[in-house]
């Protein structure tokens, strides 16, 4: 009987199981090529006939250690891993549709999967359907047509920190026979995913937000029984003859070369959330986000945007300081205050255009675990500065 482990175990342990004499934590495995005692064996691991190591561009034991991770953590039956959540978001849609299909998605995607969706999709004969995430269902349900093959979402906006009822979404698509693809980079290892109960089929990641890693690490993660087919070929290492790509995960949908160091990182980072435990990572990202917006909110001269009702929501605060822009007070905001914030468009045209901010942009602060109390005061006693100014 397989032992069921604990989440907390899963962030320590999961993806390497240590045989005797080996190291508790994964090692990180730089070694191009594997060593063995024959020719046969290898053949076999080259004809995928057995499991094991042999050329790191297919499989490396600190690579799969990630996968395997974070596959554990979100209750998925595998993982492969990417340069960064849009290329996750990349390979999720154009694994699932082709010429002909039809995609339901949310006008509040990040900008850049809109535009993927709205002009690289297009040009190659996959029709798009935008709609508003918190319509009624029944305006909701006649975006779908018969060829409707999947519903893409995002989890979290990365410029108001609205979060979707994502369980609500699933149940839509599933009742029309598509897929739900769920991009988790402002969310995942800051919220609670849980891909069975939420009903995702793929759940797309970058590794440099929540999860804490490097930059140039991401991926996507696939709920059990769910089929992708291969989208780029090539660069394997085994069945070099062969016009297809392998079938096996996560082979059949890596090509290339994996960030092997930065996904060593991204290891090491999945270590100290599962150590600090998820949870409470995300609570004291929120408390924090939760005193930084009541300390703003009131003053006269500033304007938030977001819904701060809901119970669970990005640990993330924008807003505008009258009619400034928002890159001149970001500057004054490093240089004078020594504080760090993101102004502009965020990647996120069409939620200016709802906001009316596509001239002014705004500046988002974003909350961290290591963040301060006294810091995230400080940042209120700027802003209040500033909009008295």
């Amino acid at each position: 009987m397989e032992k069921k482990l604990k989440r907390g175990t899963l962030c320590v342990q999961g993806g390497w199981k240590p045989k005797n004499g080996e190291p508790r934590v994964v090692p990180i495995v730089q070694s191009t090529t594997f060593k063995y005692d024959d020719s046969e064996e290898m053949a076999k691991l080259f004809d995928l006939e057995a499991t094991g190591y042999f050329y790191t561009r297919l499989q490396n034991p600190t690579n799969d250690a990630v996968a395997q991770k974070i596959a554990d953590l979100e209750g998925g039956v595998g993982a492969t891993l990417t340069s960064s959540g849009q290329a996750a978001n990349f390979y999720a849609i154009f694994n699932i549709c082709e010429a002909g299909d039809h995609v339901v998605t949310s006008n509040e995607i990040y900008g850049g999967t809109y535009n993927l969706f709205g002009v690289t999709l297009k040009k190659l004969g996959i029709e798009c359907t935008f709609v508003n995430p918190d319509a009624p269902e029944d305006e909701i349900q006649k975006a779908f047509r018969p060829n409707t093959k999947a519903v893409v979402c995002t989890h979290a906006s990365n410029l108001t920190g609205n979060m979707l009822d994502i369980a609500r979404i699933g149940a839509m698509a599933h009742a029309h026979g598509a897929l739900l693809v769920v991009d988790a980079s402002q969310t995942a290892g800051a919220a609670p995913i849980d891909m069975q109960k939420m009903g995702i089929d793929v759940l797309c990641f970058t590794g440099h937000k929540g999860l804490m890693g490097p930059q140039g690490t991401g991926g996507l993660c696939i709920r059990p029984g769910v089929e992708l087919r291969p989208l780029l070929r090539g660069g394997t290492g085994v069945h070099s003859y062969d016009r297809e790509q392998p079938q096996e995960y996560p082979t059949r949908l890596e090509a290339g070369t994996l960030n092997g160091h930065g996904l060593a990182g991204l290891h090491a980072a999945l270590d100290f959330i599962l150590r600090q435990g998820a949870e409470s990572i995300g609570a004291r990202e929120r408390q924090l986000m939760r005193r930084f917006y009541e300390g703003v909110r009131g003053i006269p001269g500033v304007t938030v945007y977001g819904d701060f009702t809901a119970p669970e929501r990005a640990a993330i605060v924008t807003l505008n300081i009258r009619d400034y822009d928002s890159a001149e007070i970001a500057d004054i905001l490093a240089e004078d205050y020594g504080i760090a914030t993101r102004a502009g468009a965020h990647c996120a045209p069409r939620m200016h255009e709802a906001l009316g901010t596509v001239q002014q942009g705004a500046v988002r602060f974003s909350f961290s675990f290591f963040n301060t109390e006294e810091e995230a005061d400080a940042a209120v006693s700027a802003v209040r500065e500033l909009a008295e100014e």
